[in-house]
């Protein structure tokens, strides 16, 4: 793989920081959350999208839609999660529709990378 770039950088980074809230998440919600679930839910999500993240970041292809779908699926995460985890801890919301929003990102991430798979690849 070749030295990473300024964005893949930015990625790896947000894939470290989406698992430790993941692992921080997790801890909360055994030990914090009140027994909501939320915490659970948000650990989760970082989790997974964490790995996911990661393995893009590391894939090395590039180009502009995986980039597009990596950043789509951290936005959304942080914003599904921050939410989330303000509500699990009786601050309110972000904003309204904040976690709806965040979930939107997420799963549009997900069909930039379907696209991006279809993608013609340059070398």
């Amino acid at each position: 793989m070749a030295a990473p770039t300024g964005l893949t950088r930015i990625e790896l980074a947000a894939a470290g920081l989406l698992g430790f809230a993941g692992v921080a998440a997790a801890a909360a919600g055994a030990h914090l959350d009140g027994g909501s679930g939320l915490m659970g839910a948000v650990g989760l999500v970082c989790l997974t999208h964490a790995a996911a993240v990661l393995a893009l970041a590391l894939h090395g292809r590039g180009g502009f839609v995986l980039h597009l779908a990596t950043l789509a699926l951290i936005a959304g995460t942080a914003l599904f999660s921050v939410d989330l985890t303000l509500v699990a801890f009786g601050h309110g919301r972000l904003f309204p529709m904040a976690a709806p929003s965040g979930g939107i990102t997420m799963m549009a991430g997900w069909l930039a990378l379907v696209l991006a798979a279809f993608m013609p690849q340059r070398n």
